[in-house]
């Protein structure tokens, strides 16, 4: 049997302090390294190879241009439809009151001017537009006497027109008929409105199209 000294004893007790503390160090390093990965790890560890799979970043200036395109075309078909197809008129004046006030938004379509009586066109008289309303159309007499309006000597009975149709001193004379391509349009404000009455009949190539829609101000 060997039996160590105390110097040989020290010394083993030494080593096995030494072993126990770098085996400690180790195990701290592995852990923080799985937790905070080393710019070497990332470089060329697993999460590297991972990051490397993952899809491309998109820049936004390349997300962006496809939108932008997309707006403008949009945008450019909108001025196209509303220069050459339909038209929005906004009413100034009080001549087609009470079915169109002062305020309200008018649409028309540019492309129909095939009218019929009854319906709604704009037209430009003195530099301002405005709207009207057709009530005669090519081949038809209009007169106005003293019971009112007179299309081909038939009194023409409006329900939606509260004022009586009467002539101005200072308008066109009566009978008038009408020639081709010309129809005869009235205010539905008949006491003050500038028609057919002042300016006489109206070719359609002079008008802007029939009316479609009517958004009211309160509706705006």
């Amino acid at each position: 049997m060997t039996v160590k000294t105390l110097e040989e004893l020290n010394i083993e007790f030494a080593r096995e302090i030494t072993a126990q503390k770098q085996d400690a160090e180790f195990e701290n390093e592995s852990l923080l390294g799985a937790v905070f990965p080393s710019p070497e790890s990332l470089k060329y560890g697993p999460l590297r190879e991972s990051r490397q799979n993952l899809p491309p970043e998109r820049s936004l200036l390349r997300d962006f241009v496809p939108l932008a395109v997309k707006i403008a075309a949009i945008a450019g078909a909108a001025l196209l439809i509303f220069t050459f197809v339909y038209g929005l008129h906004y009413n100034v004046e009080p001549g087609m009151s009470p079915a169109i006030k002062d305020g309200d938004l008018v649409m028309y379509y540019r492309l129909d001017k095939n009218y019929k009586i009854g319906d709604l066109t704009l037209l430009t008289f003195q530099g301002r537009r405005q709207v009207r309303r057709v009530v005669a159309a090519a081949g038809d007499t209009v007169d106005i006497t003293e019971e009112g309006l007179i299309i081909n000597g038939a009194f023409q009975q409006e329900p939606e027109i509260y004022r009586k149709t009467e002539r101005y001193a200072e308008g066109i004379s009566f009978p008038v008929t009408l020639g081709e391509n010309e129809v005869f349009v009235l205010g539905d404000a008949r006491e003050n409105a500038a028609d057919s009455r002042v300016y006489g009949a109206v070719n359609i190539k002079d008008t802007g199209g029939a009316v479609i829609t009517v958004i009211k101000r309160r509706s705006l």
